[in-house]
């Protein structure tokens, strides 16, 4: 056999193993992005309309979460926000649209003393969708109700739905503890 076809061999394989290994490693990325981001990925794949754009993003989110020193509630905080919660959800009886309101402050006030950075709904969104991407969707759901209700008029039950939305988001950030369980599991 030729040495120049011996050549042309070895390149094509190489040419093929490097293909075929590009083809994994994207497609492991994708999969850990999936497992991670849950619906938030494929909400990300669809506002990107090109997957490589939302991985980008995704992972952009990562970094910028992974610089950020979210820590947990102490007990005495955590109570403090239950109590308030408490309140919030009485005075959704008589004023359920101001109650729908202050449960959109109490959660940013949350997020905050979480270590949230809390400059503008998107990038609160952004954020949580790192370590909170299964509820995320009812804090955008909640939002927008809440953002609907200020320009036209919406229905006692539409606004039930907003609070029970922001309660699943305020229950997941109450008790969460900063990641630590994850990194003593490997999660």
């Amino acid at each position: 056999m030729p040495t120049w076809l011996v050549v042309l061999i070895v390149i094509v394989a190489i040419v093929v193993v490097a293909a075929v290994g590009w083809l994994v490693l994207r497609e492991l990325r994708r999969k850990r992005l999936r497992e991670k981001f849950g619906p938030e990925y494929d909400r990300a794949v669809h506002e990107h309309d090109d997957p490589r754009a939302a991985h980008k993003d995704l992972s952009e989110r990562e970094k910028r979460h992974s610089e950020l020193d979210i820590k947990p509630l102490p007990p005495s905080a955590r109570e403090r926000y239950t109590q308030r919660w408490a309140l919030i959800q009485e005075t959704f009886v008589d004023r359920p649209s101001s109650a729908l309101a202050e449960a959109d402050r109490v959660l940013v006030e949350l997020m905050a003393e979480r270590g949230y950075p809390t400059d503008g709904y998107e990038q609160q969104a952004a954020d949580l969708s790192v370590e909170h991407s299964r509820t995320l969707e009812n804090y955008r759901r909640a939002h927008d109700t809440l953002r609907g209700q200020q320009r036209t008029e919406t229905s006692t039950e539409q606004l039930r739905e907003a609070m029970v939305q922001y309660r699943t988001v305020f229950e997941d950030l109450l008790t969460d503890d900063g990641g630590k369980d994850r990194q003593r599991t490997g999660r």
